[in-house]
Formats: C-alpha cells, structure tokens, sequence
C-alpha cells in the first residue's frame, strides 16, 4: 500500500521488504516523513513496526527497496554511519557509566572535542529536565529519569531522524501520561523529524501529526488522527483504533444497506457491488438507546443484556434481535436512567455516523 507522498521528505521507505525465510516480517513499504514530522507506526505485536523502525536505523538491510535520508540512498549504509539517534524500549544505557557518560557517548564515537562536548551534554541534560542528575548512574535513577537519559543520548547528536521504540511502555500509567506530554514538547520545540513505534493507541492518537496503522507487513490506513478514527478504511483499522460496533449486512441494489431484516439508507462507497457483503462500523459514543424506533439512520432492535459502570460513562450491552451483539457508551449525566438489564431497546445511530466497510477475509485483511 502507499504511505503517502511527501514532497522533498527527510525520510523515504520505497517498496521496502524484510524477509526471513519464508516468513514476510515486512511486505512492501511506501512511506514520507515530512521534515520536522511525527510519524507514529502504529499496531499489534507481529505486524512489522519494529522491524521497519530497525530497518530505518539500519540495524538489518532490507531484503528490497530502498531508504533515503534527506535524499540519499542509505540502505546500504552501516547504523552509526546514518544521522539517526535511537531510543529504545529498555533505553539500553551503560550501567557502569553516569547519566552524563551515557549522553556524551554517541558524541565520543564522533570524535567530538571534549570542551564541545561537555555543553552538548549539558544542554541535552538541561533540555530533558535532568541538569543536575549528570553524576548518577542509571541504577540511581528513576525509571522516567532513565528514559529521558536515553532521550537525551539521542537528541544530543542531532540526528536527522530521532527514532523511538517504544519507550513509555516500561513507564507506570501516570509518568506515561506525563512523557508523551515532555516528548512532543522537546520534538515541536527542536522541530526534529520523529518515527515512534507503539502498540497503544492511545499514544499515537495525542502525540502523532500523522498514524501509519501496521498490519502483517503492510501499512493498512495512513492519516491524522481524525481522519484514522472517523474514518477507518478497513475492518482491522475500525477494530484497533478504538471500539467500534462492527454489523454484519450486505449492499442492496438501492445503494442501501441490509442488517437482519431490515434495509438502511446510509452512504455505500462506490466501489461496493450490490450483493457485497460489508461491515457497518459505530463508534459506541456515537450511538444511541431508545425506547421508541427512531425515524431516521440505523436502528436495531434488542436487550439490554448488561450494563456497566464506568464513573462518568455507563456501557451498555445489548443483544440484537438479528442475533448480533452491540455496545453503546452512555453518559452519567441522569439521562437514560431508567435503561437496566433485561429492558427492550432500539441501539441507534444518525447515517453519518455509521461507515460501510468491506467484509474481511480470513487473516483479518479486507
């Protein structure tokens, strides 16, 4: 699938692959990152966004395509002669070694005066929040304290190309939290193009400019955040990028959509045939209970079958008379009230907020 083009990107994946063996870790990439952009690779163990991310840094060579660096072709180049800083999941800091060691060892390999050097650091140190924590070593530190060493290894390079591995994922919920904040704040300040690995969609969705979503190999859906939520292009994109009620129906020949027994107006892409077998995706906030049929959009008839508590929001279970089961988000705001287990409900929602999707094929692509 194409990734998207940029015009004069600072980094280029063209049509590259990673095989081993027989197995495709990698099935052939197109991807640009603008200059100054954060780019985030997006999806589940497996699906090839640590592989692609390793490919980038140089660490293998790809088994085709090519890579360019503000350019220049690099796949052929060694790791530590690409302009690329690196921060890993586990941060891979010398434990032997302080907290400013570590920052200033990517510059000792580059021969940096000592002098130079020292500011460098210093800066680095100062840039992450760290400026008076220079003499201890990894093991005196925090866990947030040591992922910002690692980001400040990095940074103090300056790389072309700032490459993460997951590094918030060994981080408690809280300092995560505070660390997406802290990393996108330092990139929007240095303006420093930015690939981020994670599997949390939470992550990619508040620190991204844009989301390329990975499955087996393939970038399935490339976009802004709004874009990749509202308007998920497959079943797989719709199913991890948040929650989503997923309806099993087929096109008519009125260009509307048939669920159970009955027949709804909503927008079909084009491309979709009469007789297709297709998904109606609903975001569970966006649909709605009723104790009446509404008029207008999708509605499904069922029972309530449970319903959950959630502070500010209540989800709702419901069994659908056509056999499917669906979920609606509910906000605790004394509306609703009366909705309870075993109550007979229509699950609704407006046309423009149901998608029609393509039916997927075993092994979840569409």
């Amino acid at each position: 699938m194409i990734g998207g083009s940029v015009a004069d990107p600072a980094l280029r994946l063209s049509r590259i692959e990673k095989h081993y063996g027989s197995t495709v870790a990698v099935a052939g990439i197109d991807l640009d990152v603008a200059e100054g952009e954060f780019v985030t690779l997006l999806g589940p163990s497996g699906c090839g966004k640590t592989t692609t991310l390793g490919l980038i840094a140089g660490f293998f060579p790809p088994t085709a395509g090519e890579i360019y660096l503000k350019g220049k072709p690099v796949a052929d180049l060694p790791s530590f002669r690409r302009d690329i800083g690196v921060v890993f999941q586990d941060y891979a800091l010398f434990p032997h070694m302080t907290a400013a060691e570590n920052v200033a060892f990517g510059l000792r390999m580059r021969k940096v005066g000592s002098a130079q050097a020292a500011k460098r650091v210093q800066d680095a140190l100062d840039l992450v929040k760290l400026g008076g924590l220079g003499d201890r070593r990894p093991l005196q530190l925090s866990g947030g304290q040591r992922q910002r060493v690692a980001l400040a290894r990095a940074l103090v390079i300056n790389p072309a190309v700032l490459l993460l591995d997951e590094p918030l994922s060994n981080l408690d919920l809280k300092l995560r939290e505070e660390m997406r904040v802290e990393i996108v704040s330092i990139q929007r300040r240095l303006g420093i193009t930015t690939v981020f690995v994670t599997h949390d969609q939470g992550e990619a969705l508040v620190m991204s400019d844009r989301i390329a979503v990975m499955n087996q190999g393939r970038i399935e859906q490339l976009g802004d955040a709004a874009s990749i939520y509202e308007a998920p292009a497959t079943r797989f994109v719709a199913e991890f990028i948040g929650r989503m009620n997923l309806f099993t129906g087929t096109v008519t020949a009125e260009r509307g959509v048939r669920i159970g027994d009955s027949t709804f107006g909503i927008e079909v892409p084009p491309q979709m045939a009469p007789g297709a077998a297709v998904h109606v995706a609903i975001r569970p906030e966006r649909a709605r209970l009723s104790a009446a049929r509404p008029s207008e959009g999708v509605a499904l008839a069922g029972t309530v079958r449970q319903v959950f508590y959630l502070g500010a929001t209540r989800e709702v279970h419901v069994d659908l008379a056509h056999g499917e089961k669906g979920f609606v988000e509910l906000r605790n705001d004394g509306s609703d009230a009366g909705v309870q287990a075993g109550s007979a409900v229509w699950l609704s929602a407006a046309a423009s907020n149901c998608r029609v999707l393509p039916a997927a094929a075993p092994g979840g692509r569409p």
